[in-house]
């Protein structure tokens, strides 16, 4: 296997198949049990539209960043830093949607997406990261690992992608 290439998903390269890409590495964390803001019954349909509406508008207007992860040309990985905070917030980004595909986990995509958000969120003169995620999730460890504090825990925040029942979220941040 080639090692991972990591670049800018920037809005003047941004072609139809990336979006179906995206989409369905946005499927396959879902159906996967990733609680990334969606439930199934979620079809690779029900993904495009997020890609396509909400995340490329943003892209476009520079108020989010987005980051994927490519292996052997195919896209199995994506993070995103928001940058749209209030005039009194303009130090911090948000991440967000650190997604990486099940087939390509365990080889370090989500610590190389995770490294390229923040070297831009400092670029962009950002000094705190904030994200939040499900209480105890895979993905816990590993910002933990890259510095990040819990902030708290808010129970009943969310429902996970295959449960009705509400689930802790943990909100974390990072000083840059």
């Amino acid at each position: 296997m080639t090692s991972p290439d990591v670049t800018e998903w920037l809005s003047g390269d941004i072609h139809n198949d990336e979006l179906e890409q995206l989409a369905a590495v946005l499927h396959a964390v879902v159906h996967d049990g990733a609680s990334v803001g969606f439930v199934v019954p979620f079809c690779h349909d029900d993904a495009l539209p997020f890609w396509r509406d909400r995340v490329l508008p943003g892209v476009r207007a520079g108020i989010r960043r987005v980051w994927i992860a490519r292996l052997e040309g195919r896209i199995v990985g994506t993070v995103q830093i928001i940058l749209d905070t209030p005039p009194n917030q303009c130090h911090r980004a948000e991440v967000a949607k650190l997604l990486v595909h099940p087939e390509a986990r365990r080889i370090g995509l989500g610590r190389a997406l995770m490294q390229a958000a923040e070297a831009a969120a400092r670029d962009e003169g950002r000094t705190l990261l904030t994200l939040d995620t499900r209480t105890g999730d895979r993905a816990e460890p590993l910002y933990l690992a890259l510095g990040y504090l819990a902030a708290g825990v808010i129970p009943g925040y969310a429902r996970g992608p295959h449960s009705p029942e509400l689930e802790g979220t943990t909100f974390m941040y990072k000083v840059l």
